[in-house]
């Protein structure tokens, strides 16, 4: 079992006898856009059940790899990790590294715009196309953002032929874990600070629920929906990682619960019709010890 024990003694009687219960703190790697959402979820989460929680938010794919590097030296690790996609946990999955991925919510792809440009949806693609117009992203392989990204530059390729050369070689990684990737002042946001502040881009393709949260920190922001052929859903999903600490399931559980969907929903992200596992791949190289619904992986 992991470190993380909190033991509280109750001494009774004048024996002194010493009854250790034992609390688990649990550690929850989550993306970057669930960083205010699930920080909530943990708070309302130690409340009920008066269990620790340590949250650790970053690029999908750096946390992914840093989860993996961590159980190969043996070090103390994730024990719950919910990514801004399918693709991240199930690969830890698919080396017996986590349980079954768990679809638990979902947001979109959109364009944030600076203050003082004016863009419609449907003529979008064309000021993406503006070479005096500088376009931020995040990172691709290293966060799902930058990901989802690079997928709807290829959309546009097949709207626009030539449209991801010139996309994917003017986009500005400026988050996301590249060497260009920028960290704002403290308590700042990122895109507000970004797209207004210092002025580094004119637009920016982020999740629905990153552009509201940089609404609200600077309200002359603008969200403009991507047009229907460049339209890119966004499937939120979560794991629990091998040698998980005893809470984890019980963590996994609340964020799929009601009161953990109730939380999403007020961040702005929508309801799947109903939490589903992805299926185990075919020629899967592991073997899954069936302990709960999360079906926890071990290996041989």
């Amino acid at each position: 079992m992991k470190k993380y024990l909190f033991a509280i003694s109750l001494i009774t009687g004048m024996l002194g006898v010493t009854l250790p219960s034992q609390v688990w703190a649990v550690s929850l790697y989550n993306a970057g856009g669930l960083k205010a959402a699930f920080g909530k979820i943990s708070k309302n989460f130690t409340v009920k059940y008066g269990i620790p929680i340590t949250q650790v938010s970053g690029p999908c794919g750096l946390l992914r790899e840093r989860i993996e590097q961590e159980l190969s030296s043996k070090k103390a690790s994730a024990d719950v990790y919910a990514s801004a996609s399918t693709r991240n946990p199930q690969k830890l999955f698919n080396q017996g590294l986590s349980g079954r991925v768990i679809k638990f919510s979902q947001t979109r792809m959109v364009a944030l715009v600076r203050p003082g440009l004016k863009v419609t949806t449907d003529k979008l693609l064309d000021l993406l196309l503006d070479p005096n117009i500088k376009l931020a992203t995040s990172t691709p392989i290293k966060d799902s953002s930058g990901d989802y990204a690079q997928e709807i530059f290829q959309q546009a390729d097949s709207i626009k032929p030539g449209s991801f050369k010139i996309l994917n070689g003017k986009a500005l990684r400026l988050v996301g874990g590249a060497p260009t990737s920028i960290t704002p002042p403290n308590n700042v946001d990122t895109f507000k600070y970004i797209l207004k502040d210092d002025k580094l881009a004119d637009v920016a393709i982020v999740y629905y629920t990153t552009a509201l949260a940089s609404v609200a920190a600077a309200s002359d922001l603008q969200i403009v929906e991507l047009p229907d052929k460049l339209a890119k859903n966004v499937t939120l999903s979560l794991t629990v990682v091998k040698g998980a600490n005893p809470e984890a399931e019980k963590l996994a559980q609340y964020i799929l619960s009601r009161e953990g969907e109730q939380v999403l929903l007020k961040y702005g992200f929508s309801s799947l019709q109903k939490s589903t596992s992805l299926p185990e791949p075919q020629k899967a190289t592991h073997k899954v010890v069936q302990q709960s619904k999360f079906d926890i992986v071990r290996q041989h």
